[in-house]
Parts: C-alpha cells; sequence; structure tokens
C-alpha cells in the first residue's frame, strides 16, 4: 500500500531512519511547545527505543494495519506528525489520530490538512467507518483543528491519558466515514 500523501506544498508519509536528525533536532527545538500535550506513561520506563526503533516499530504497526506514523513535511522540511493509532477492524472498524507541530510553522493550516488526508486515508484506503480524535480541554489549537473540520464532540472522557505526570481529562471527537461525502481534504479546498 502506498504511504504517501500529497495535497498542496504538504506531504505526509512514514519516518525512516534518514530522518533522525531532523526528527530530533525539530523534537528538541519544540520540547517546551509540546510538553502540556505529550503523552507520558505512569509506569517506569521498560521500553525506550531508539530512533531506529522507534521507526522499525513504526514499519511494523504499518505493515500490521495497526497503525500509522506519517512525518508532515512542509515545502520539504519535516514540520511535525500525525498517527493513526489503534486500528481496529471486526465490527469497529475505527482509528485514533493524534498529531503535533513545530511551534514556528503553527496557524499556517498546516495541521487540519494533515489531519484531513490521515482521516481520508482511514476512510478512502483503510475503509475504516470511523475517526476519533482526543483533545484536551485546555489546548486551543487542537480544538480549532476539529472545529475547521467539522469532527462533532462526543463528550468528556476523564482522565482518558496520562500526561505530565498525572491523569488528563480529554474531550472526544469523531466523524463517520457517511458523514464526510467527498472527505475532509476536499472539504477544505471548498472553503
Amino acid at each position: 500500500m502506498e504511504l504517501e500523501l500529497v495535497a498542496r506544498e504538504l506531504r505526509l508519509r512514514p519516518l525512516r531512519r534518514a530522518d533522525r536528525r531532523a526528527w530530533e533536532a525539530l523534537r528538541r527545538r519544540n520540547a517546551a511547545w509540546l510538553a502540556p500535550w505529550e503523552a507520558t506513561s505512569p509506569e517506569p520506563a521498560t521500553y525506550r527505543p531508539t530512533f531506529r526503533q522507534y521507526v522499525r516499530d513504526q514499519a511494523r504497526a504499518a505493515k500490521e494495519g495497526s497503525g500509522y506514523a506519517f512525518v508532515m513535511e512542509y515545502r520539504g522540511e519535516i514540520v511535525g506528525q500525525v498517527t493513526i493509532a489503534g486500528v481496529v477492524r471486526g465490527s469497529l472498524q475505527a482509528a485514533t489520530i493524534g498529531y503535533w507541530i513545530s511551534e514556528h510553522v503553527a496557524g499556517r493550516g498546516i495541521t487540519p490538512l494533515a489531519v484531513a488526508m490521515a482521516a481520508d486515508f482511514c476512510w478512502f484506503r483503510l475503509g475504516l467507518h470511523r475517526v476519533e480524535i482526543n483533545i484536551r480541554p485546555e489546548n486551543a489549537a487542537s480544538l480549532r483543528v476539529v472545529a475547521k473540520l467539522g469532527f462533532r464532540e462526543e463528550g468528556l472522557r476523564p482522565g482518558y491519558l496520562h500526561i505530565q505526570g498525572r491523569w488528563a481529562d480529554h474531550r472526544s471527537f469523531a466523524l463517520n466515514r457517511d458523514e464526510v461525502g467527498e472527505g475532509l481534504a476536499a472539504r477544505l479546498r471548498g472553503r
């Protein structure tokens, strides 16, 4: 399955070992910007993958069909990541999308387009029925992303994810395939 998605100046593609320096430098520069939203583990770290292992784990998940991690390349520069996780088949046919973007390009419409492309990939390439996004109530920028894309709010999930050493509440948003017509990227183009 082709895992490269392109729209305008944005390309989503799998992370490669050759991306190590650029990806790690971007994460370091954005550590404070991303810290309030980054998942942590309540358990002592038993497995801290190297970058190479992380890339291998992501490639394995894609091969198995359980998850897909894409770097966001904007004008040839890696600026963030969008991840499709927890792909469930059977009677649910669903996945969850998470994302992060560098502060230096935030607010340019890159994240909504990347999320739209990833969601469309879920519906039209993977054949999934439902896409979900969970956001901390304080994360105004991410709340604007789901609002711009028309995601339906489904409620509050108390203590949903461990972040910065504590269980944090999240607002849950979702869309089903029959709600998106030609897709979210097309919806954005039409705006």
